[in-house]
């Protein structure tokens, strides 16, 4: 685990904030505090082998988790011990920074018995990965040894045990009326179809041994090529046949023809959970937000005029999105090109951060291509963490797919959020904190965590970024887009809107291509409520440094800010706000 060793002094203070545990013995409570940590974060790693793949501990490598009936039900007694065994820790005995982590431990472990009853697993197919798209795990795996082509070899003779499970839950899903839409869940056939091949190495399982690397000995490569080989052959192959089968026979047919999560059973109380998880907020309903992101178009949309004025287009500002959506000096011919621009704008951020940030991670990161498994249903990029251990960079993976719907204007603005100082420099400083327990470091509180994101998108400015105003019209379109999303997840979730009313709704507002809008409005269908956090979180931040500046004037210091708020790892937006509260004090006069 890659560790910074010169403390800087906003760090610092965060650890007398919350106590430093380098500076003094823990009490016998905070031991245990400790131990049932660790002893717990082994448990679920054991449970959960995909997740210990993709932090970079390979143990687990040659299997998948148990998502039978019964594996779900010993995940949910595990949780409800692990609680119970929490509580009879008398918090009041531990130390102020045992406090804190104990409360985040408990706040985890209550969500998830939370949405227990609403048997989330049971949406867990989408048309943006599952069961579908397994084989893209290979792409965090490394590949170096004998040994990691032989644990791929065993995961993929059970590869049909693990397709059989989620067999078992559409068919739960279908019975007990807890589908996906149809709407969505027509992307699936084509994925599927890129599994239910006729030869192993037609197989995207097969891929990692096309690629063999020098540490591999010449002798051993086909031994290891055949095994693979007769390991899709037997058991990947047919299982997927048999999945295509259950989903285009049993389950498509059976899908809803409803989009809103209402309509399913407990369908209202789920996506308030829903909303509760995301946001970190209880006090905050569907109403409420629906509301906060009308408020949020109107003011970006005047920003939008102020740039078409700007830039002499004498039309509408919907005129002007056609413009941008259809004018080719704007997109790449090739994927090849915009890769390589792609590439280009992440250097070109990296030299700048240091005006903004005092602690930098040690970990790298590296520009990826989306796999071509999933990249015509999914967005426009995303972020893989590292792992755990510095072993594997994180990687910010970018769509090639249709290169003449890849608008250049997003580029700096999405490279921004995915990359840095967005996601991998907020997800890399926090799993090097060395001090805090693992369940820490790899905390995913979504309103922090694309909070954060978001708010890296109004940096650009400070970065040296958006001199173009085109470029800057692509940050109103990412700031848009995200208040879009609090309107329309919200009106197709909460208020009953049409698919087709949240897509006009997206295009009447964003610059967005059509192809983007439909992929994301979809997104939202599927996964209802994950995209209220990004706004949400992004408005808290945005408050809370407003509140500094006022409150400390030319005290105020920007590198300081951002250390303190991203040393304390993705946290609550109330536990967030009350630290940065603490941090404000401290430096006041």
């Amino acid at each position: 685990m890659p560790v910074i060793l010169t403390l800087s002094s906003a760090l610092l203070g965060l650890l007398s904030l919350i106590g430093n545990p380098l500076m003094a013995a823990p009490a016998a409570a905070d031991t245990e505090l400790y131990a049932l940590f660790e002893q717990t974060w082994e448990e679920e790693l054991a449970m959960n082998p995909l997740a210990a793949t993709y932090q970079g501990d390979s143990r687990f490598n040659d299997r998948w988790a148990d998502r039978s009936a019964a594996g779900i039900a010993a995940r949910h007694t595990h949780d409800r011990r692990v609680l119970k065994t929490l509580e009879r820790i008398p918090r009041s005995t531990l130390s102020s920074r045992a406090q804190i982590d104990y409360d985040l431990f408990q706040r985890e472990y209550r969500e998830r018995l939370a949405l227990y009853p609403f048997k989330p697993w049971l949406y867990d197919i989408n048309h943006r990965g599952g069961i579908q798209t397994l084989s893209e795990v290979a792409e965090l795996l490394p590949f170096q040894t004998i040994k990691d082509y032989e644990d791929w070899i065993k995961r993929l003779q059970r590869v049909d045990a693990l397709v059989d499970q989620h067999i078992a839950l559409l068919d739960q899903a279908v019975a007990e009326g807890r589908t996906q839409p149809r709407i969505v869940m027509q992307r699936i056939p084509a994925q599927l179809a890129l599994q239910t091949v006729d030869t192993a190495e037609e197989s995207p399982f097969f891929a990692p041994f096309r690629r063999f690397g020098d540490e591999i000995p010449a002798s051993e490569r086909e031994r290891l090529s055949a095994a693979g080989r007769a390991a899709i052959e037997q058991h990947v192959l047919p299982a997927y046949q048999r999945l295509s089968e259950a989903f285009n026979q049993r389950y498509l047919p059976a899908t809803r023809d409803s989009i809103g999560i209402r309509e399913t059973p407990e369908g209202e109380a789920f996506y308030q959970a829903l909303i509760a998880h995301h946001t970190t907020s209880s006090e905050l309903n569907a109403n409420a937000i629906h509301e906060i992101g009308l408020a949020e178009v109107a003011r970006i949309r005047a920003q939008m005029l102020t740039i078409k004025n700007q830039v002499g287009f004498s039309g509408s500002l919907q005129e002007f999105f056609v413009f941008l959506r259809t004018d080719p000096q704007f997109y790449y011919e090739t994927p090849e090109a915009l890769f390589e621009a792609y590439q280009a704008v992440s250097k070109r951020i990296d030299p700048n951060l240091v005006r903004l940030f005092g602690v930098l991670p040690r970990t790298p990161y590296g520009v990826r291509a989306i796999p071509s498994t999933s990249a015509p249903d999914t967005t426009t990029a995303y972020y893989q963490p590292p792992a755990a251990d510095g072993t594997r960079p994180g990687y910010y993976y970018v769509n090639l797919y249709r290169p003449e719907v890849r608008p250049k204007y997003e580029m700096e603005v999405l490279s921004i959020h995915e990359a840095v100082p967005g996601h991998h420099l907020q997800i890399a400083l926090a799993i090097e904190q060395a001090a805090m327990p693992k369940f820490r470091r790899n905390a995913g509180y979504t309103a922090y965590v694309e909070g954060w994101a978001l708010y890296s998108e109004s940096l650009g400015e400070e970065l040296g970024l958006y001199q173009d105003p085109y470029s800057k019209f692509g940050q109103l379109t990412y700031d848009m887009w995200r208040a879009v999303r609090l309107v329309v997840d919200t009106g197709m979730h909460a208020k009953g809107w049409t698919r087709d009313q949240a897509i006009n709704f997206f295009k009447d507002n964003a610059a967005k291509t059509e192809a983007d809008i439909i992929n994301e409005i979809d997104r939202y269908i599927a996964w209802p409520g994950q995209a209220l956090a990004y706004k949400i979180g992004q408005l808290r931040i945005q408050a809370i440094r407003r509140q500094a500046e006022e409150r400390l004037g030319s005290r105020f210091n920007l590198r300081a800010f951002h250390d303190r708020l991203l040393g304390t790892g993705a946290v609550p937006l109330d536990m967030m706000e009350a630290q940065m509260q603490d941090w404000i004090e401290e430096q006041s006069p």
